[in-house]
């Protein structure tokens, strides 16, 4: 018993001597964390490390779009106060604004391709959106073979420009298809891309068909979004479909709506691939767009780069004006 004790004593006394070099040394403490480096831009602040990272990853595309976007954009600018000739680009004569008062006050030309341009616009992005988003309600429902329509109403989008052009050329020759329909109908024949009065109307159908399967897509997906308890009160409510639409589906993709008008305004003043290669912007200048007019100028007609030059910056003042009209105008109230 007394060896027990003087175990469980000499146990005691190593605790405590323990204990009493634990209280002499201070405890090993934890490395401090390194600070991480931030700066401040526009109120906001954003850490350094963070950025090297972002400005890796957008390098690639920034080199690039400096190169093939940038660059040729600065070039336009300087050519349009010049006589830039695409054969002579080595020589360039200083001309100040003569290019932009020989577009407004001298070329009747650009006048009737801006008329024309403006024309198709406010034709086919009413006609594309209204078809665009109908398709999309269709498609929103529980129609037997959804998957097939939806591929189907966006075949068009994956064809070629060029293609569309030329099979519509081929369905609306006086020889035509279309044509041949007529005639069995007891009508006359149509000079559909021959008539002055009926070309540019024609071009518009045909891009409005052409483009509505893209626009559908993105209308589709805005549909989904909209919470299928908003449409489960407004039934209880008593609300048709017409109220419904109108009051709550509309409203609630009003952000979509946004997107595609702008971008469906900017696709349309940049219409050139049908003019050129269905009418050659005839007959009698009826399909000559501004966008097929610089062309014309800086390639065809005797390599006029310093003009067609100043009538792009001209075009895409324009265009940027409407577009950032268009746009506050819709924001106003995106909400439901």
């Amino acid at each position: 018993m007394e060896n027990v004790e003087i175990a469980e004593n000499r146990v005691e006394d190593v605790e405590i001597a323990d204990q009493s070099v634990q209280d002499i040394l201070p405890s090993p403490k934890k490395p401090p964390k390194r600070k991480r480096a931030y700066y401040k831009l526009f109120g906001k602040s954003y850490s350094f490390a963070d950025t090297k990272v972002g400005l890796a990853f957008l390098a690639p595309a920034l080199v690039l779009g400096i190169i093939f976007v940038v660059t040729p954009i600065v070039i336009s600018l300087s050519y349009a106060f010049t006589e830039a000739d695409i054969y002579n680009l080595g020589e360039l004569k200083w001309v100040g604004f003569d290019n932009f008062v020989k577009a407004f006050a001298d070329d009747p030309l650009f006048w009737t391709a801006l008329k024309n341009s403006v024309v198709f616009t406010v034709c086919v992005v009413p006609l594309q959106l209204v078809l665009a988003f109908g398709l999309a309600l269709i498609l929103n429902t529980n129609l037997k073979g959804n998957t097939f329509f939806r591929w189907a109403f966006f075949v068009p989008v994956m064809l070629s420009l060029a293609v569309t052009s030329m099979l519509w050329m081929n369905l609306l020759a006086s020889d035509g298809i279309i044509n041949n329909l007529i005639v069995s109908l007891g009508g006359s024949p149509q000079g559909f891309l021959s008539d002055p009065d009926q070309a540019l109307f024609v071009i518009v159908f045909i891009s409005a068909w052409q483009g509505a399967g893209y626009q559908m897509l993105i209308f589709l997906s805005g549909l989904k979004n909209v919470p299928k308890e908003i449409y489960e009160a407004a039934e209880l409510d008593g609300a048709n479909k017409v109220q419904t639409l109108f009051h709550i589906t509309i409203p609630a993709i009003k952000p979509t709506f946004s997107f595609v008008f702008i971008t469906m305004l900017i696709g349309a003043f940049r219409l050139i691939t049908q003019p050129m290669i269905m009418t050659s912007g005839g007959p009698d200048n009826a399909t000559l767009t501004l966008s097929y007019y610089i062309y014309n100028q800086g390639v065809v007609y005797e390599g006029g780069v310093g003009y067609s030059s100043a009538m792009a910056l001209i075009y895409t003042v324009f265009m940027s004006a409407i577009a950032l009209t268009s746009r506050k105008f819709l924001e106003k109230d995106n909400t439901i």
